[in-house]
């Protein structure tokens, strides 16, 4: 007999599971017919894509704004003193914009182009925040004329801000960018300044000796889709320790504190075991991390607190409907469910785990780019009374690399037949591009369940409008 020999163990791992874990190893736990989304908000997806072609990007406005309430309580029922601004870069689309600006909310951009495009809107210069690693000298001048909040993010750019100062003869409130580590999610290093090092605390100092400058933010940003909610505690308490020893060492109390965004939506990334309801936090969590710290503080010393969020405000506000154009492979042959024992049946969905049969969509990462890192979930037009079948979905581009999902169970369906991806509100219709195909149509379903084209579909000459040719080459 082996001496070394251990008996069986179970692991740490399975306790960690939700309990849901084990059905959804079984594809037949939930019944064959999955899900399926034949409207939106009222809407019918086949007159939806009649009227405006397809793919087709439709956004519920209904949705949004629930969301952003949402938000906003999550928050405020913890905290009074709260601003919240809407991150450009997460959703640009005007009809996004104009119902943020609508809740009340400001506009935190990250470029020249998003500066302009939030004034064009309605903004204010003092409804605007100012973030990113790069901010021209010019989109600086005229944040500091219009009064918008800079955050500023290096050495080099507090000389540029440094300079203009002189040149505008005035005072001017501008915030500062940190980055640090809390322990509970990877460290973002390329914003701002380091805490680490002391050279944060070097350049508020610098700020708060200028007689030109009022330090009034310090704001970090810990990541995106951070699935932990004491990330944003950690984060709190040293930011206040920060502001604490500003505050002992110069007289000066920092009125603002920024914790950026972040907060997940729900949706899953690759490889995570669902629902997302169950995975992920809910937003009180979040909110409950942050206020324990602020509300730690005696009244006349807590901080207005600032959150810049995207994701989870639009990401569930956002569809992306698409049709089968093409069908490729097949699935491992089997008889009719009918004749076949339950048995047989779950051994031939075991027995073949690889998806063989590729659904090819007229929609591909030109449109879904976010399908990188997330699970988006696809959801048939009509309900389809058969088994599910490991399923590959594969865009429209003509590149080996375009695949939306690389293996889903659905149901047997045909060419012509409509899927649905959700959610995909945040970073997809933003980060979309025209590379072999024009980007769509976007349509926005309105409180009153009214369809609203928001963006008209592409052509080509809103491509050719930016070209030029030469001389040479235009006979």
């Amino acid at each position: 007999m082996n001496d070394a020999y251990q008996g069986p163990t179970i692991t740490s791992e399975l306790g960690r599971l939700p309990i849901e874990a084990a059905a959804d190893r079984n594809r037949l736990s939930r019944g064959t017919a999955g899900e399926v989304l034949d409207m939106i908000d009222g809407a019918p997806v086949a007159e939806l894509l009649r009227e405006h072609g397809s793919p087709l990007f439709v956004f519920s406005e209904t949705t949004l704004r629930r969301k952003l309430r949402h938000f906003r309580e999550a928050f405020t029922s913890r905290y009074k003193s709260m601003s919240f601004a809407w991150s450009f870069k997460t959703n640009r689309l005007d009809a996004i914009c104009k119902i943020m600006k609508d809740e009340g909310w400001a506009a935190e951009v990250v470029s020249d182009f998003e500066y302009q495009k939030a004034r064009r809107l309605g903004y204010e210069g003092s409804q605007i925040v100012y973030n990113g690693p790069y901010k021209s000298r010019a989109s600086l001048k005229t944040a500091l004329e219009e009064g918008a909040l800079i955050q500023i993010d290096s050495w080099d750019e507090l000389a540029v801000v440094e300079d203009l100062v002189e040149e505008l003869d005035d005072t001017f409130d501008v915030g500062l960018r940190v980055w640090l580590t809390t322990g509970h999610a990877p460290v973002w290093s390329k914003f701002g300044f380091s805490m680490i090092n002391g050279e944060a605390q070097q350049a508020a100092r610098r700020i708060i000796r200028n007689p030109r400058f009022r330090l009034h933010t310090i704001h970090c940003h810990v990541g995106t889709y951070v699935l932990d909610p004491e990330t944003y505690g950690v984060a709190t308490q040293i930011l206040l320790g920060m502001r604490k020893n500003l505050s002992d060492d110069t007289g000066h109390l920092v009125p603002c504190l920024n914790l950026g965004g972040g907060f997940p939506s729900n949706s899953l990334l690759h490889g995570m075991i669902g629902p997302a309801e169950v995975v992920i936090p809910p937003i009180e969590d979040y909110a409950d991390a942050i206020a324990t710290e602020l509300n730690a503080l005696p009244k006349r010393d807590r901080p207005l607190l600032r959150l810049e969020s995207g994701r989870f405000l639009v990401d569930e506000a956002g569809y992306l409907i698409t049709t089968i154009v093409a069908i490729k492979g097949g699935p491992r042959p089997d008889a009719p469910a009918e004749t076949l024992s339950s048995i047989v049946v779950k051994e031939q969905m075991l027995l073949s785990d690889t998806a063989r049969l590729s659904y090819v969509l007229d929609a591909g990462i030109n449109l879904l780019f976010t399908a990188n890192w997330f699970a988006i979930q696809p959801y048939p037009g009509r309900r389809v009374e058969t088994l599910p079948v490991p399923t590959r979905l594969l865009g429209c581009l003509c590149m080996e690399i375009d695949v939306i999902r690389d293996h889903v169970d659905l149901p047997r369906l045909q060419t012509g037949d409509h899927l649905t991806f959700h959610p995909v509100g945040a970073y997809n219709f933003d980060q979309s591009m025209q590379f072999i195909y024009l980007r769509p149509a976007v349509v926005l379903i309105g409180t009153d369940r009214k369809v609203h084209q928001i963006r008209r579909k592409e052509t080509l000459d809103d491509i050719e409008s930016a070209e030029t040719l030469p001389a040479h080459l235009s006979g």
